[in-house]
């Protein structure tokens, strides 16, 4: 994951967003989104992170979660 990770904000973030966008991948796997669907969420601005692990938190499926945050 961090090789495709570093291969994706390499060219297009500078360092310190690059950090952010792996911590909100890294975050969101480890509340049960798979690595497509983390990096998906992560990328995606518009999505709150914190909404997500929330809807996790509460017990719904990171699959419903994922169609509810895009």
């Amino acid at each position: 994951m961090e090789s495709l990770l570093e291969e994706v904000t390499a060219d297009v973030y500078n360092e310190e967003e690059a950090i952010v966008l792996e911590w909100r991948v890294e975050s969101l796997m480890r509340a049960g989104f798979d690595s497509e669907s983390a990096f998906d969420l992560a990328f995606s601005k518009h999505v709150d992170l914190h909404a997500a692990l929330q809807l996790v938190d509460a017990g719904c499926p990171a699959e419903t979660a994922m169609r509810i945050l895009l």
